[in-house]
């Protein structure tokens, strides 16, 4: 038999992706945070750097004899608001530095107006952000370009924008953390249909092949239907199945009676002793024959109707007393007595014909099992909720094999090989218990013989 193949558990996956899923949003809010901190606080910082740069071109003026420029100390104090950072100035008037640093680089392209435009230079050993704004002055009673460069250091940026992205980190953990829950949660949630699914059909027995009603999410809708489908093909193949043994079983008991008929008749008419004997083996393998399609026949009866499920009231002293008067006049052809007692009135639940095949077989066997001249006792009495029926003989016993071997199809105690069986009327009988919620036990009899207890539901009142 092939290995079955098996794939990933689904429910692991889910959780790993939905892990995933939640580590890339983590890391995603923390990159998010940390860009957005760096352009806010640079856009911040830009806007304070270009007022104050602004700020200075606006105190840049011509005087008799030169150019004056009044740096005002709120123009650093906006800059020194921003953090402890260093600052940097250059004024260049008509391409010459008047004041600052000489060596503090220009923009790549000149300004125009007031606009200050901004760029990042390395410059003592800092990465510098400037602003450089151009204006127009005179100078000699002629109008010369100016060009006014502020820059400062941005430490303070970085630390700005590491503290929230530290904090963005932090919260991305979080959720991180709490997404480990909530994945099993989802997972747990998401598969219940199924687990509860699978439960119900995992709790089915062996012969309930009834259609799956179970509610299941729509996503299921396409396997349970298949697997409905399958169920019902398999009990239409195990009703084609049953019908054919119980048709063989009826057209084999036909052609023995007539069989033995004629046995029974050439016997009569024999008067040699040869084949007189031949005659006799003949009709005793007849009726062995006709036993064991008997047995075949309530089998099979068993099987099928145990899947039907539909029970109703049964009275189980009338059934009783009818079958031990059925079965009278085989036992007293063996001398042996029938002994019946019943207490009280037994309305149980099961199925006429389920119950009738496990007792006739019962008291079968302890006919047939049974020395001449003995007697069977048969009780019928209610045991708590239960009816219990029980049979005992004094016949050849168990001989130590266990009750449970004796009860599998085809099996028969080491005692009994000279007696005619085909193994299955423990079969039916354990197997018509169970269908019904009932049990069926074997155990010895004090003194010899065998004890076969069958017990079924009584009807709630």
């Amino acid at each position: 038999m092939g290995k079955q193949a098996r794939l990933p558990s689904l429910r692991r996956r889910l959780i790993w992706q939905l892990l995933a899923l939640s580590a890339v949003l983590a890391l995603s809010l923390y990159f998010a945070v940390r860009v957005g901190a760096e352009r806010a606080s640079e856009a911040t910082l830009d806007a304070v750097l270009g007022a104050a740069a602004q700020a200075m071109a606006e105190e840049l003026r011509s005087a008799e004899g030169g150019l004056v420029i009044a740096i005002a100390p709120g123009t650093f104090s906006m800059l020194a608001a921003m953090g402890e950072e260093r600052i940097f100035y250059r004024v260049d008037v008509a391409g010459q530095t008047v004041t600052g640093y000489e060596d503090l680089p220009p923009p790549e392209m000149p300004p125009s107006a007031l606009a200050p435009i901004f760029y990042t230079v390395p410059f003592r050993e800092s990465d510098v952000r400037i602003a450089a704004v151009a204006r127009s002055v005179r100078v000699d009673g002629r109008a010369a370009p100016a060009l006014i460069l502020l820059g400062q250091t941005r430490e303070g940026q970085g630390a700005i924008a590491a503290n929230l992205g530290n904090r963005a980190a932090a919260l991305g953990l979080l959720v991180f953390f709490v997404a480990i829950p909530l994945s099993l949660f989802v997972a747990r949630s998401l598969f219940s249909p199924i687990d509860r699914l699978a439960e119900a059909v995992g709790r089915r027995g062996p012969r309930d092949l009834r259609p799956v009603l179970h509610a299941a999410p729509a996503e299921f809708a396409p396997f349970v239907t298949a697997l409905n489908s399958f169920i019902g093909r398999l009990r239409g193949t195990l009703s084609q199945t049953e019908t054919f043994i119980a048709e063989a079983a009826h057209h084999i008991r036909t052609p023995l009676a007539v069989m033995r008929n004629d046995a029974e008749l050439a016997l009569r008419q024999s008067g040699e002793e040869g084949t007189r004997a031949r005659l006799r083996a003949l009709i005793r393998s007849a009726d062995d024959a006709a036993r064991s399609a008997g047995q075949l026949l309530d089998h099979a009866t068993v099987l099928y109707r145990a899947d039907q499920a539909d029970w109703a009231a049964v009275d189980l002293a009338d059934l009783t007393r009818a079958l031990v008067a059925r079965l009278a006049p085989a036992a007293e052809m063996k001398d042996i007595g029938l002994q019946l007692r019943i207490d009280g009135p037994l309305p149980a639940v099961g199925d006429v014909v389920l119950i009738e095949a496990a007792l006739r077989n019962i008291l079968d066997n302890a006919i047939k099992y049974s020395a001449d001249e003995t007697v069977i006792d048969v009780r019928a009495a209610a045991c708590g909720t239960m009816a219990r029926i029980t049979v005992s003989d004094r016949g050849r016993g168990l001989d130590g094999v266990p009750h449970d071997r004796l009860k599998r199809r085809f099996r028969r105690g080491t005692n009994v090989a000279d007696v005619a069986g085909s193994g299955l009327g423990l079969t039916i009988v354990a197997e018509a218990a169970g269908a019904m919620g009932g049990s069926f036990s074997l155990t010895p009899r004090d003194g010899g013989g065998t004890c076969a207890a069958l017990s079924l539901p009584l009807a709630l009142s």
